[in-house]
């Protein structure tokens, strides 16, 4: 079972700590006086960082060579509270040396719907559509 603490700093601060004592700042503060994260935009770093060690792991499996990868999410809230997420737009810029473009739309395909835990959690909630921009180094460097 997954455990994690937030500890209160002051004001609308709080520090969150995981299982392995890893800590980040979470912040409510508005932007100009924030100095952590927002609650919110933290469930769409942890959809990202989760799909994007799928990503990495499933290529990696398949032999692919994978050079660079950046996951750029963008949510859709309700305008009135609690502001749940209703649409998730997640972005891979997928780059490497002669990458099988099949390869990746499957790495992402079974990232999203069989090992993301979050994408699973989230999915009942939000609708999640994916785009994908995939960059062969090979093929830039010869331009």
């Amino acid at each position: 079972m997954a455990e994690i603490s937030i500890r209160w700093v002051g004001e609308f601060n709080f520090v969150g700590i995981d299982s392995n004592r890893h800590s980040v700042v979470i912040s409510g503060m508005p932007p100009d006086q924030s100095i952590g994260l927002k609650p919110a935009e933290m469930l769409l770093l942890a959809l990202a960082a989760c799909t994007g060690y799928d990503i990495v792991n499933i290529l990696t499996k398949k032999r692919q060579k994978l050079t660079g990868l950046e996951i750029a999410v963008q949510g859709e809230q309700d305008s009135a509270p609690p502001w749940a997420f209703r649409r998730i737009v997640v972005t891979y810029r997928v780059r490497g040396r002669g990458l099988d473009q099949k390869a990746v739309q499957d790495a992402v395909r079974l990232s999203e719907e069989k090992y993301c835990s979050v994408s699973a959690t989230v999915r009942g909630v939000a609708r999640i559509e994916h785009i994908i921009e995939l960059t062969d180094d090979e093929q830039a460097a010869a331009v």
